[in-house]
């Protein structure tokens, strides 16, 4: 059995990293490095840094930054923003990032994701899925939510499946930086027709909430911003709590040490 993750998320903007509600991230929260490495000591499985400038500007991915990021990130990194081919993957994985994760690129050029797949593996990419509920359905939105689509967001999983994701991560932009808890719905509909690995973002309040995305709705990781960014709480009590309601999760330093 797989073991359940806690995956802190950075977003990055203009020199720092950002956080509000919604996709609104205009709220400052500090540089990157010094929280890269409150997180080397704080239990995280993985982290997932999302450029969002390079995904709204469909910009150049920024491999420098990424480059300066992983001298310090001693755990996998998860890296999105702005990536639309194949080379700009090659050179963000020869800057230190473990996985790469798509969103909006994928949805002009279906066969991004089957070409990184099959020449990094798919365990390299992560297919991401940014949702709003319309009208009654799921819709996909791309370029941080500023553009809708014309996808849902449970069959898009399927597809993105399909194409060659060896994880999908799930995105409520209504739910994100509210940390008024996961939405469940979703996620358990995605986890119930996929073989892969699903993340559960978007907002997480405490960690029942992240005991509920894993237990009832079968999340295999759940990401998480705010909650780490603006309470006191930690990834390593994360884990800690899950392991208490019986989640089989990694342990390594920090969480023995807590």
């Amino acid at each position: 059995m797989l073991k359940k993750r806690v995956i802190p998320t950075l977003l990055y903007k203009d020199f720092g990293l950002v956080k509000g509600k919604k996709f609104d991230n205009t709220r400052r929260v500090g540089p990157v490095l010094p929280a890269i490495n409150i997180y080397n000591r704080r239990g995280v499985d993985e982290l997932i840094f999302l450029d969002i400038v390079s995904t709204i500007k469909d910009q150049e991915p920024d491999y420098e930054q990424v480059y300066d990021i992983s001298k310090y990130c001693f755990v996998p990194l998860t890296v999105g923003g702005g990536i639309k081919n194949i080379d700009q993957v090659k050179r963000l994985l020869e800057a230190g990032a473990d996985k790469i994760t798509i969103n909006s690129a994928a949805y002009t050029n279906k066969n991004l994701i089957e070409k990184i797949a099959n020449r990094f593996g798919s365990q390299c990419v992560v297919g991401s899925i940014d949702y709003r509920k319309k009208d009654g359905k799921f819709i996909c939105f791309s370029h941080s939510g500023n553009i809708k689509t014309e996808e849902e967001a449970i069959d898009w999983a399927k597809n993105l499946e399909d194409m060659g994701a060896g994880e999908i991560i799930i995105n409520s932009i209504e739910k994100d930086g509210t940390m008024e808890g996961y939405d469940l719905e979703v996620i358990n509909k995605i986890t119930s027709i996929v073989n892969v690995p699903v993340i559960a973002s978007g907002g997480a309040g405490g960690f029942q909430d992240m005991y509920k995305a894993i237990y009832e709705s079968k999340a295999s990781a759940v990401a998480a911003a705010s909650i780490f960014h603006f309470t006191e709480n930690t990834p390593a009590e994360a884990k800690l709590f899950l392991e208490e309601k019986g989640v089989n999760i990694r342990r390594n330093f920090a969480y023995e040490n807590i």
